[in-house]
């Protein structure tokens, strides 16, 4: 998986900023299980795109198809 959060350098700056260590340790921890469960990775969108273009591309298929078959039957 993708790095999309820096929990070190998050953990660091709450040090920084006076949190104690285990406090700073929970806070990034939680705030990583967080943005790993809801945000979408570069990987995860370009999954999603190839999903969709063999979706689009197989109901074209099909619509071509079915205008094949109404112009065999009604065509002129």
């Amino acid at each position: 998986m993708e790095a999309v959060f820096d929990t070190l350098k998050y953990f660091d700056k709450l040090k920084a900023a006076g949190f104690t260590e285990e406090q700073a340790k929970v806070h990034a921890e939680t705030l990583r299980e967080l943005v790993d469960s809801t945000l979408a990775t570069k990987r995860d969108l370009k999954e999603l795109e190839l999903r969709l273009i063999i979706r689009l591309g197989g109901i074209v298929i099909t619509c071509t198809t079915i205008l094949g078959v109404l112009q065999l039957f009604f065509g002129r």
